[in-house]
Protein backbone atom coordinates (compact mmCIF):
# COMPACT_ATOMS: atom_id res chain seq x y z
CA UNK A 1 0.00 0.00 0.00
CA UNK A 2 1.34 3.59 -0.88
CA UNK A 3 2.35 5.12 2.53
CA UNK A 4 0.00 8.57 1.73
CA UNK A 5 -3.33 6.08 1.20
CA UNK A 6 -5.43 4.99 4.06
CA UNK A 7 -6.44 1.72 2.43
CA UNK A 8 -5.14 -0.70 0.07
CA UNK A 9 -5.14 0.38 -3.44
CA UNK A 10 -6.77 -2.42 -4.98
CA UNK A 11 -10.00 -1.18 -2.44
CA UNK A 12 -9.76 2.38 -3.51
CA UNK A 13 -12.34 2.22 -6.50
CA UNK A 14 -14.91 0.27 -4.06
CA UNK A 15 -13.94 2.59 -1.10
CA UNK A 16 -14.57 5.43 -3.57
CA UNK A 17 -17.81 4.52 -4.78
CA UNK A 18 -19.11 3.79 -1.42
CA UNK A 19 -18.31 7.14 -0.43
CA UNK A 20 -20.41 8.22 -3.22
CA UNK A 21 -23.15 6.81 -2.07
CA UNK A 22 -22.79 7.13 1.93
CA UNK A 23 -22.40 11.27 1.48
CA UNK A 24 -24.87 11.73 -0.99
CA UNK A 25 -27.47 8.99 0.78
CA UNK A 26 -26.18 11.08 4.04
CA UNK A 27 -26.31 14.85 2.73
CA UNK A 28 -30.06 13.96 1.21
CA UNK A 29 -31.22 12.34 4.25
CA UNK A 30 -30.56 15.93 5.97
CA UNK A 31 -32.55 18.18 3.29
CA UNK A 32 -35.05 15.68 3.72
CA UNK A 33 -36.27 15.81 6.97
CA UNK A 34 -35.46 19.45 7.51
CA UNK A 35 -37.52 19.97 4.75
CA UNK A 36 -40.50 17.70 6.54
CA UNK A 37 -39.93 19.57 9.43
CA UNK A 38 -40.41 22.87 7.46
CA UNK A 39 -37.26 24.06 6.43
CA UNK A 40 -36.47 24.64 2.57
CA UNK A 41 -33.45 25.99 2.56
CA UNK A 42 -31.56 23.13 1.51
CA UNK A 43 -33.87 22.25 -0.89
CA UNK A 44 -33.76 25.55 -2.67
CA UNK A 45 -29.90 25.70 -2.41
CA UNK A 46 -30.76 22.27 -4.96
CA UNK A 47 -28.95 19.52 -1.92
CA UNK A 48 -32.75 17.95 -2.28
CA UNK A 49 -30.78 15.49 -4.86
CA UNK A 50 -29.31 11.87 -5.20
CA UNK A 51 -26.79 13.53 -7.79
CA UNK A 52 -23.45 13.02 -5.54
CA UNK A 53 -21.92 15.93 -7.27
CA UNK A 54 -23.92 18.63 -5.38
CA UNK A 55 -22.84 17.00 -2.10
CA UNK A 56 -19.30 15.76 -2.28
CA UNK A 57 -16.28 18.04 -1.19
CA UNK A 58 -13.43 16.99 -2.73
CA UNK A 59 -11.05 17.81 -0.23
CA UNK A 60 -12.88 16.07 2.14
CA UNK A 61 -13.23 12.87 -0.03
CA UNK A 62 -9.13 12.88 -0.68
CA UNK A 63 -8.72 13.42 2.97
CA UNK A 64 -10.57 9.80 3.78
CA UNK A 65 -8.25 7.97 1.32
CA UNK A 66 -5.09 9.73 2.46
CA UNK A 67 -6.01 10.05 6.55
CA UNK A 68 -9.01 7.78 6.77
CA UNK A 69 -11.36 10.58 7.28
CA UNK A 70 -12.99 13.30 6.09
CA UNK A 71 -16.31 14.92 5.10
CA UNK A 72 -19.19 16.25 2.04
CA UNK A 73 -20.64 19.59 1.92
CA UNK A 74 -22.31 20.05 4.75
CA UNK A 75 -26.45 20.29 4.02
CA UNK A 76 -27.66 24.02 4.92
CA UNK A 77 -30.28 23.92 8.00
CA UNK A 78 -32.27 26.93 9.24
CA UNK A 79 -33.11 25.11 12.72
CA UNK A 80 -35.16 28.37 12.89
CA UNK A 81 -37.38 27.30 10.39
CA UNK A 82 -38.25 24.20 12.06
CA UNK A 83 -41.24 23.22 12.99
CA UNK A 84 -40.96 21.72 17.10
CA UNK A 85 -38.00 23.60 16.53
CA UNK A 86 -35.85 20.92 19.38
CA UNK A 87 -37.11 17.47 17.78
CA UNK A 88 -37.06 19.08 14.46
CA UNK A 89 -33.19 19.36 14.64
CA UNK A 90 -32.36 16.46 16.40
CA UNK A 91 -33.91 14.30 13.94
CA UNK A 92 -32.43 16.09 11.42
CA UNK A 93 -28.79 15.72 12.67
CA UNK A 94 -29.67 11.90 13.60
CA UNK A 95 -31.50 11.70 9.57
CA UNK A 96 -27.24 11.46 8.01
CA UNK A 97 -25.86 8.90 10.89
CA UNK A 98 -29.23 6.32 10.28
CA UNK A 99 -29.38 6.66 6.76
CA UNK A 100 -25.48 5.44 6.71
CA UNK A 101 -26.72 2.48 9.27
CA UNK A 102 -29.53 1.74 7.05
CA UNK A 103 -27.07 1.36 4.35
CA UNK A 104 -24.98 -0.98 6.13
CA UNK A 105 -28.14 -3.16 7.06
CA UNK A 106 -28.72 -3.11 3.53
CA UNK A 107 -25.21 -4.31 2.12
CA UNK A 108 -25.63 -6.77 4.79
CA UNK A 109 -28.79 -7.91 3.98
CA UNK A 110 -27.69 -8.42 -0.29
CA UNK A 111 -24.78 -10.64 0.94
CA UNK A 112 -26.98 -12.75 2.70
CA UNK A 113 -28.88 -13.08 -0.51
CA UNK A 114 -26.35 -13.78 -2.53
CA UNK A 115 -25.17 -16.55 -0.36
CA UNK A 116 -28.12 -17.85 -0.87
CA UNK A 117 -28.61 -18.16 -4.48
CA UNK A 118 -25.95 -20.33 -6.62
CA UNK A 119 -24.60 -17.52 -8.93
CA UNK A 120 -21.04 -17.36 -9.61
CA UNK A 121 -20.56 -13.28 -8.58
CA UNK A 122 -16.66 -13.98 -7.96
CA UNK A 123 -14.87 -11.75 -5.33
CA UNK A 124 -15.81 -8.39 -6.37
CA UNK A 125 -19.46 -8.17 -5.38
CA UNK A 126 -18.61 -9.82 -1.53
CA UNK A 127 -15.21 -7.29 -1.39
CA UNK A 128 -17.48 -4.09 -2.57
CA UNK A 129 -20.15 -5.63 0.35
CA UNK A 130 -17.40 -5.40 2.77
CA UNK A 131 -15.76 -2.30 2.18
CA UNK A 132 -19.77 -0.55 1.81
CA UNK A 133 -20.62 -1.94 5.49
CA UNK A 134 -17.89 -1.34 7.29
CA UNK A 135 -17.82 2.25 5.64
CA UNK A 136 -21.12 3.12 6.28
CA UNK A 137 -20.87 1.64 10.05
CA UNK A 138 -18.04 3.95 10.57
CA UNK A 139 -19.42 6.83 9.16
CA UNK A 140 -22.76 6.35 11.43
CA UNK A 141 -20.49 5.50 14.80
CA UNK A 142 -17.94 8.99 13.09
CA UNK A 143 -21.05 11.24 12.44
CA UNK A 144 -22.37 10.72 16.20
CA UNK A 145 -19.57 11.50 18.76
CA UNK A 146 -20.10 14.82 20.33
CA UNK A 147 -17.68 16.73 18.48
CA UNK A 148 -18.11 19.94 16.55
CA UNK A 149 -18.97 19.88 13.10
CA UNK A 150 -20.04 16.61 13.36
CA UNK A 151 -24.21 15.83 13.93
CA UNK A 152 -23.60 13.85 17.29
CA UNK A 153 -22.56 17.39 18.87
CA UNK A 154 -25.20 19.13 17.36
CA UNK A 155 -27.50 16.60 19.32
CA UNK A 156 -25.76 16.92 22.37
CA UNK A 157 -26.37 20.78 22.38
CA UNK A 158 -30.37 20.86 21.91
CA UNK A 159 -30.06 19.00 25.33
CA UNK A 160 -27.95 21.17 26.92
CA UNK A 161 -29.22 24.28 29.24
CA UNK A 162 -29.15 27.69 27.88
CA UNK A 163 -25.98 28.90 29.95
CA UNK A 164 -23.83 25.98 28.49
CA UNK A 165 -24.31 26.34 24.88
CA UNK A 166 -23.39 30.17 25.39
CA UNK A 167 -20.28 28.75 26.55
CA UNK A 168 -20.03 26.70 24.02
CA UNK A 169 -20.06 28.97 21.28
CA UNK A 170 -16.84 30.55 21.11
CA UNK A 171 -15.41 27.21 21.00
CA UNK A 172 -17.96 26.62 17.94
CA UNK A 173 -15.50 29.25 16.28
CA UNK A 174 -12.66 26.92 16.38
CA UNK A 175 -14.43 23.90 15.89
CA UNK A 176 -13.04 22.88 12.33
CA UNK A 177 -9.45 23.48 13.73
CA UNK A 178 -9.92 21.66 17.17
CA UNK A 179 -11.32 18.29 15.35
CA UNK A 180 -8.38 18.21 13.02
CA UNK A 181 -6.14 18.39 16.05
CA UNK A 182 -7.79 15.40 17.36
CA UNK A 183 -8.37 13.24 14.16
CA UNK A 184 -5.07 13.47 13.22
CA UNK A 185 -2.35 13.79 16.22
CA UNK A 186 -1.71 11.27 18.90
CA UNK A 187 -4.77 13.00 20.67
CA UNK A 188 -7.14 10.55 19.18
CA UNK A 189 -5.78 7.31 20.21
CA UNK A 190 -7.56 8.87 23.87
CA UNK A 191 -10.45 10.00 22.46
CA UNK A 192 -12.01 8.88 18.81
CA UNK A 193 -9.92 5.58 18.59
CA UNK A 194 -11.73 3.78 21.75
CA UNK A 195 -14.91 4.90 20.38
CA UNK A 196 -14.34 3.14 17.36
CA UNK A 197 -12.55 -0.12 18.46
CA UNK A 198 -15.60 -0.62 20.98
CA UNK A 199 -18.87 0.32 19.15
CA UNK A 200 -18.14 -0.27 15.73
CA UNK A 201 -17.35 -4.17 16.45
CA UNK A 202 -20.50 -4.18 18.67
CA UNK A 203 -22.88 -2.75 15.70
CA UNK A 204 -21.16 -4.61 12.92
CA UNK A 205 -22.00 -8.25 14.65
CA UNK A 206 -25.37 -6.70 15.55
CA UNK A 207 -26.08 -6.33 12.10
CA UNK A 208 -24.95 -9.48 10.90
CA UNK A 209 -26.63 -11.52 13.53
CA UNK A 210 -29.85 -9.88 12.35
CA UNK A 211 -29.61 -11.89 9.07
CA UNK A 212 -27.75 -15.06 11.52
CA UNK A 213 -24.27 -14.33 9.53
CA UNK A 214 -20.70 -14.62 10.56
CA UNK A 215 -18.09 -11.80 9.91
CA UNK A 216 -17.07 -11.63 6.49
Amino acid sequence: MPSFLAYPLELIPYVLVTLLIAFTIHEWAHALVALAFGDDTAKNQGRLSLNPLVHIDLFGLLLILIAGFGWAKPTPVNRFKLKKRRLGSVLVSLAGPISNLLLAIIGVGIYSILLNTSYEYGSVIPTFLMVFVNLNIVLFVFNLIPLPPLDGYQVLIEFLPLSARAKLEPVERYAMLIFLIIALTPISQFTIQPIFNTVIPFIYRMILGIFGLTPF
